[in-house]
């Protein structure tokens, strides 16, 4: 005997369980691994998207409001007039301030702490002064007023065009007569300034001149240096402000403008009337800020406005120091817009989570069920169930943890910064279902002894009660969520886990709901086809029917997948649907062509012409006339209100009308009596609010047509013309002054074409298509990023529900298999073996097809009322006029298209199976013994 042949005490018989198992069945492990990492992979990757979504959205709405409004300012009165004289011109120097500048920044939010290369401090005017020099222009006869500023590090943040740059020489006080100064190109072009020019400032002791020994261009012109206040960079005319009571005289316009200082140069400007006051502005650094972030810095920025930042701010600038920002409004902005998305973007999440799980599932019980009879000879041998367990999840554990592990690396790498705990739950939620279905699945079936033979068929199942009080549990769950997401609905982003469930809880309704009512009509089809003379059909429906009563999951894994894949397509459509609503509402036709302010009157020639255009089907010609005074109430009381007539041709309009479904109405009912004018009840079609005013009876209107005695004859909500105010549509043949303001236009034009005919008709009119305002409308960052969301879902959905039809599939193929071994050797030809194999797939495939269809037809017809995409699609829209409510409607496509693949892919794996068993041979298939 040798050495190598005697057993050490210490060394435990036999090889590790682990090792030996995965060996054994390496596939179906590595099948497994991939599962798992491509779930947990997901999982790992939503909160991400959504985080760095909502990072980037954040990012781009501070950067697109600008520094005008993005700028964070601190800003005091002149130094007290109690203070002594030295005191008050040394606080207004570039030291001083530019130390406060120093203790200021640090007291800033360090979400948004700035750096000190854009940002500005100085001393100035806050009210512009009048210049009275003859050299200066005055368009309107107005004086020019200009605003006279110090501003630091002017050098480094400009280029000298021109002269020199300004100095102060010695030292400036408040009884300085003469300072320096500079202005940049564009206000030099529109003054007329040039090195050398003087202006003159009014002082409390005399006057000042402010000499001009350059002009400079902005090195950055839309940083936050010279965009904080636009007339540091650009002048502008200013319209004259309006007397009391309003003058019948055309506006008149003067010039503002700024003139820069030296920082040293501020003591000059204390006894000037212009108000003068020290200001540090700072552009915030939002390079480091994160959607986390936005709830503390809003705290801060309202603390700093109005709370004890702002105490701390007034300890360094001065007891009247105001800090103001528009920053505030942009994270409001910014927090309607995300809670208006994330409450749709969950109902996403959930849904295809739930179907994840469920795919887990059927994959825990096809793995389980390939088992079986290793288990039960196990348990036959003594094996017990805490045992068997600890060994399936020893053998699940080594397989779904590292597997989990790389999906959230995957994820890790492959999206940028993020917080890692969220990304980590997916993942772990994924390894640990996995962990503990497994075992759990695999081991409970064996608890008590089964007989040899027994089987569970889905047609001679019958439901126990405690199935039956899960079921109406569910029920109960799934109505609360439908009530509660129709009432409170997803605009005002109040939502939890129930309401985001609820497509997911009426697939699982539809499921069960499948499973209980499935095998009636198989048990009439089986009855039907007996009768027949082939055997093909009744073994299909036999084979079918004979399947396991526990097959829900399958049935509701592809319930769930079609339900989501249809609900985000349809979410899709929805939004496609809204901008395409809300450039409707814009235009008001498919082209609206208008005179100025849409009351000056159009050439016969360009309407004549326009009809004429090619792509042009149908032209609606309107005057409108504005600001029309409604009649008094009865009594004579009431507030004076206006609203505007529209005048028509009653056929033409109502088909424009009805064609872009914007208020349609009977032509008839406008069309307007024969009569001298004024002497017929003319009938009118108007808004709510201007048929209340008007009421029942006949009234008086005195219109730009003509006067008019008029009868409300019909309400509709909105008109094309003027989807976004009161009016009153009547029949052009009633007015006595007629002319043409306004076309409305239908067809596809071209807009070239179109528009050079405008063009030739003279100037002031404007073209405005439907086609381009829909092109205007762009996503933001989180609305990209939610929409990609969708997309990803209906993708995802309808790849586990292929998954899913794999899996059910699997899980009765050996037995599939064996059957068509038996029949051909009793003499079954292929082919009927071929079609026996695809009439067993689909007895399941269609009801599922179709039942998802309905379920995901049923689900947005249950949940439009309260699911609002206004926010995912319109939200900074470019038109002033909006749908009042973006709301979901069934997508065909999205619907049937997955319902479609699924049966598709049922009868190709079924044919797949059938050729690949038809080759092997039933020496291969049958064996003594084997109970398939």
């Amino acid at each position: 005997m040798t050495p190598r042949s005697v057993r050490d005490s210490g060394t435990p018989a036999g090889a590790p369980w682990v090792r030996t198992r995965l060996r054994t069945a390496p596939g179906t492990a590595w099948a497994l691994a991939l599962l798992v990492l491509v779930t947990s992979f997901l999982a790992a990757l939503f909160p991400r998207v959504v985080e760095r979504q909502g990072t980037e959205g954040l990012h781009h709405d501070i950067t697109a409001a600008g520094p005008r409004h993005n700028v964070l300012e601190l800003s005091s009165p002149q130094p007290s007039l109690q203070l002594l004289p030295a005191e008050r011109e040394g606080a207004v120097r570039g030291a001083a301030l530019k130390t406060v500048r120093e203790k200021a920044r640090a007291a800033l939010p360090a979400e948004v702490r700035p750096g000190a290369a854009d940002s500005a401090y100085g001393f100035g005017t806050s009210r512009p002064i009048p210049a009275q020099e003859t050299w200066l222009p005055r368009p309107y006869g107005l004086d020019p007023q200009l605003n006279h500023t110090t501003v630091s590090d002017l050098p480094r943040h400009a280029v000298l065009r021109s002269g020199a740059w300004p100095t102060v020489r010695g030292t400036v006080t408040e009884d300085t007569d003469e300072v320096e100064g500079v202005v940049t190109e564009e206000t030099a072009k529109a003054l007329g300034a040039k090195p050398g020019s003087t202006v003159s400032v009014p002082t409390r002791g005399g006057k000042l001149t402010v000499r001009i020994t350059g002009v400079v261009a902005p090195g950055k012109p839309r940083s936050t240096y010279w965009s904080a206040d636009p007339l540091f960079r650009t002048p502008a005319l200013v319209q004259e402000p309006q007397s009391t009571p309003p003058s019948p005289d055309p506006p008149r316009y003067y010039w503002t403008a700024a003139v820069l200082l030296p920082p040293d140069a501020g003591p000059a400007l204390l006894g000037s009337s212009g108000e003068p006051e020290m200001f540090w502005r700072f552009a915030p650094d939002a390079s480091g800020l994160t959607a986390a972030d936005v709830p503390g810095l809003r705290s801060a920025i309202a603390s700093l406005e109005s709370g004890p930042g702002l105490v701390r701010l007034r300890g360094m600038a001065g007891d009247n120091a105001a800090f103001e920002t528009g920053l505030d409004q942009i994270l409001t902005g910014y927090a309607t817009l995300r809670a208006a998305i994330e409450p749709v973007v969950a109902v996403a999440a959930v849904g295809v989570g739930a179907v994840a799980a469920t795919v887990l599932l059927m994959t825990a019980g096809l793995i389980g069920g390939r088992r079986r009879e290793e288990l039960a000879l196990l348990r036959a041998r003594g094996g017990s169930l805490a045992g068997m367990g600890r060994r399936l999840l020893a053998e699940t554990a080594v397989v779904a943890v590292p597997a989990a592990a790389l999906g959230l690396l995957g994820a890790l790498a492959f999206f940028g910064p993020a917080r890692l705990w969220p990304s980590v739950a997916g993942p772990a939620v994924v390894a640990a279902l996995v962990c503990v279905v497994l075992p759990l699945g695999s081991v409970l079936p064996h608890r008590r002894p089964r007989l040899p033979g027994t089987r569970d068929d889905l047609m001679e199942a019958r439901p126990s009660r405690l199935r039956t009080v899960a079921e109406l549990t569910v029920l109960v769950l799934a109505v609360g969520a439908v009530a509660g997401l129709r009432r409170r609905g997803t605009a005002n982003g109040d939502s939890d886990l129930l309401v985001s469930a609820a497509p997911v809880l009426v697939g699982l309704i539809a499921a069960l709901v499948l499973v209980r009512l499935l095998p009636w009509p198989m048990r009439l089809a089986s009855r039907a086809v007996a009768r027949g003379r082939g055997a093909v059909g009744f073994l299909a429906l036999a084979r079918a029917g004979r399947s396991s009563a526990g097959g829900a999951l399958p049935l509701l894994a592809l319930l769930l997948a079609l339900t989501t894949a249809g609900f985000g397509g349809s979410v899709l459509a929805g939004v496609s649907d809204a901008r395409d609503r809300a450039a409707l509402l814009t235009v008001g036709a498919d082209a609206r062509i208008s005179g100025l302010l849409d009351t000056a009157p159009l050439p016969a020639r360009l309407v004549r012409e326009v009809r004429a255009a090619d792509g042009v089907r149908q032209v609606a010609a309107v005057q409108v006339m504005s600001e029309v005074p409604m009649p008094p109430d009865a009594d004579g009381t009431g507030s004076m209100k206006n609203t505007v007539v529209l005048g028509v041709d009653p056929d033409t309009y109502a088909g424009l009308a009805r064609t872009a479904n914007l208020g349609a109405f009977p032509a008839d009912r406008l069309r307007a009596g024969k009569g001298e004018a004024g002497s017929v009840v003319v009938p009118v079609i108007a808004s709510p609010s201007t048929a209340a005013r008007l009421g029942d009876g006949p009234r008086d209107l005195t219109t730009p047509g003509g006067d008019l005695r008029v009868r409300v004859a019909g309400i509709v909500p909105r008109t094309a013309a003027v989807p976004d105010h009161d009016f009153l549509l009547v029949d052009t043949a009633a007015l006595t002054r007629q002319r043409t303001t306004t076309l409305l236009v239908a067809g596809d034009p071209d807009p070239k074409a179109l528009r050079a005919t405008v063009r030739q008709a003279g100037g002031g009119i404007s073209v405005r298509l439907r086609a381009e305002e829909r092109a205007v409308f762009v996503d933001t960052p989180m609305q990209r990023g939610a929409r990609g969301i969708y997309a990803a879902a209906v993708v995802v959905g309808a790849g586990y529900a292929l998954l899913a039809v794999l899996l059910s599939l699997l899980r009765t193929a050996p037995e599939r298999t064996a059957l068509l071994a038996r029949l051909r050797t009793m003499g079954l030809p292929t082919r009927q073996g071929r079609r026996l194999v695809g009439l067993e797939a689909l007895p399941q495939a269609l009801p599922v097809a179709v039942g998802g269809v309905l379920v995901g037809w049923a689900t947005i017809a249950l949940l439009a009322p309260g699911v609002d995409l206004a926010g995912l699609a319109l939200f900074n829209g470019p038109g002033t006029t909006m749908p009042d409510i973006a709301r979901l409607r069934p997508d065909p496509w999205s619907l049937t298209l997955p319902a479609l693949g699924v049966v598709v892919l049922t009868a190709a794996v079924a044919a797949v199976q059938a050729r690949w068993a038809g080759r092997r041979g039933p020496n291969t298939e049958l064996r003594a013994g084997d109970s398939r």
